[in-house]
């Protein structure tokens, strides 16, 4: 018999001596399992229907209960409907979970339930603790042999238990962190709600890595090996510090932002160095759509458009452009915001005020030459970045999709339509390679934490560097598309504005970029309108913090 191990039953007392199981002075485990002798001229008796009846069920109980905290799991999984995968669990109880001198009291029957309070202790690597916890079994009759049986399922052992899942006790999956920001402040999901997935995150994959030691806990896991919920820790792992790149200051700003609208994101990067300075989501679903989101960018995409253009010289930002109220291409009609037109205007007035035939009728000249379709996306990924799928930021994070397209879809593209996709990380990123004159890529984890490769592209060239930086500027100065929201940013400042129509939205998906001297910032507001009406005010918030 294993030490410490005793059943007790309301209304009489139950022994274990030896291998079997005494109630009243009947061996009840070899009578319920036809053990033993019988009189050969006994006439056999009826098969037996319906639900079990009250001795049944206590006797079948008691038996269950009695193989069960024993540990002997196969005559405990003979007492029930699914023998296979009761014995595999039952044995796990004690191999796999490292409970020992299991106690459980049966209480008083239900009809055809019992239930019963469990109590053990978990032992590993040196370390016991006592868990004790409450559940219930059910008896049924079984279909072919008509025997009451326990009813199996995984909450026969812990209330806990889902199908699928196991108890384990061991090392905890990975140790506790202690984010800091890049000035040593330290990060917490209860001060910072948006980063409780990022810390997460940021735990998982370099708890170890910043000098943490793992704890010991019993813990459900799922069919994949992946802990679920702790149930008792045996042994406190030890926080590693992680600095970040975070800024608290910003961050702390990002999240008093995204509040103020309904699934919201914001991400603010220093365009110097890359690092990423505040990640925020107000979301109903809790998606880290800062740095995730696959969606239409609508016409801050023009900042990557004006580029191409002054690289393959269909302009320049001072050069005239025609920006008609409407124009055509292959059938389809693109429009301007009210049908608005510019007479006489350079690129820069066309990109300030938002104009999309201006950068639609550039789809011509590159047509001619057989690149319409590729020319944006081989300037998003050789001068942005974008598109490679290769960014290494510390966590998950996409990095924009600029596919090739043809026809009507081309010209979509050029602001931000078609089959154009980004998140506010990647158009954060846009506006500091602006800034910054080349690319740097995105990172929320300092590189020699790990020496992972990041991702590079070439830079731009001064001249078309600084075109953009003019024509940023000019969206937030004069009848600029970005003035009402930049107008409390100082510094040296430039933004665009977008909007971006999605099926089935009543309105359109709000974007807004922008840069205060070393700082740049990306937000969307879902179906938040015009671009300066709700993500605008989210990047003005977060600059002005920085």
């Amino acid at each position: 018999m294993r030490s410490g191990v005793k059943i007790t039953i309301v209304g009489g007392v139950l022994t274990v001596v030896g291998g079997g199981v005494l109630y009243c002075g009947y061996n009840l485990v070899n009578g319920i399992m036809g053990y033993g002798g019988s009189d050969p001229t006994t006439q056999a008796a009826p098969v037996r229907t319906g639900p079990p009846s009250a001795d049944e069920t206590t006797d079948t109980a008691t038996a269950f209960l009695a193989a069960w905290a024993k540990g002997d799991s196969t005559r405990a999984a003979a007492l029930t409907d699914n023998q296979a995968v009761a014995r595999t669990q039952l044995a796990g109880f004690h191999d796999q979970a490292h409970l020992t001198h299991v106690v459980i009291k049966p209480g008083e029957r239900r009809g055809t339930r019992v239930p019963y309070t469990v109590e053990a202790e978990v032992s590993y690597d040196g370390r016991t603790a006592p868990l004790s916890y409450a559940s219930e079994l059910r008896i049924v009759r079984g279909r072919t042999t008509h025997e009451p049986l326990v009813d199996w399922r995984p909450s026969v052992l812990h209330p806990q238990l889902k199908d699928g899942e196991y108890l384990v006790t061991g090392a905890a999956e990975a140790p506790e962190i202690r984010a800091v920001d890049h000035r040593g402040r330290t990060l917490t999901k209860e001060r910072y709600p948006s980063l409780g997935p990022l810390l997460d995150g940021l735990r998982e994959k370099y708890g170890t890595k910043a000098g943490g030691t793992r704890g010991i806990d019993l813990h459900i896991e799922n069919e994949s090996g992946e802990p679920a919920r702790t149930l008792l820790t045996l042994r406190k792992g030890r926080a590693g510090t992680l600095r970040t790149t975070l800024d608290a200051d910003v961050q702390a700003a990002a999240e008093r932002a995204v509040r103020a609208y309904p699934e919201s994101s914001v991400v603010a990067v220093r365009p110097s160095t890359g690092e990423i300075r505040a990640v925020a989501n107000h979301r109903t679903d809790g998606y880290n759509a800062a740095m995730l989101g696959k969606v239409a960018p609508g016409s801050t995409m023009k900042i990557v458009t004006a580029a191409m253009m002054i690289e393959n010289g269909v302009a320049d930002a001072n050069a005239e452009v025609a920006c008609p109220s409407t124009v055509s291409w292959e059938g389809y009609t693109f429009h301007n915001l009210a049908d608005f037109s510019i007479p006489d205007g350079t690129l820069t007035d066309a990109f300030a005020r938002s104009c999309n035939t201006a950068f639609i009728k550039a789809v011509k000249p590159l047509n001619d030459r057989g690149v319409a379709g590729t020319a944006l996306g081989r300037t998003a990924h050789d001068s942005f970045g974008l598109g490679g799928d290769d960014w290494q930021t510390g966590l998950p994070s996409f990095d924009g999709s600029v596919p090739e397209s043809s026809g009507v879809e081309s010209a979509a593209s050029y602001i931000g339509q078609g089959k154009v996709q980004m998140s506010p990380l990647a158009m954060a990123s846009v506006t500091a390679t602006v800034v910054n004159g080349g690319f740097r890529q995105p990172v929320l984890v300092p590189q020699a934490l790990d020496g992972r490769t990041l991702a590079t592209a070439r830079p731009l060239s001064p001249s078309v560097a600084r075109q953009l930086r003019q024509m940023m500027h000019a969206a937030t100065v004069g009848h600029g598309t970005a003035v009402t929201a930049m107008a409390g940013v100082g510094g040296n400042k430039g933004a665009k504005t977008g909007s971006a129509e999605k099926d089935g939205q009543a309105r359109s998906n709000s974007w807004f970029t922008g840069y205060s001297d070393d700082l740049a910032a990306a937000a969307l507001v879902q179906s938040g309108g015009h671009g300066g009406d709700a993500a605008g005010p989210v990047v003005a918030q977060v600059l002005r913090a920085g």
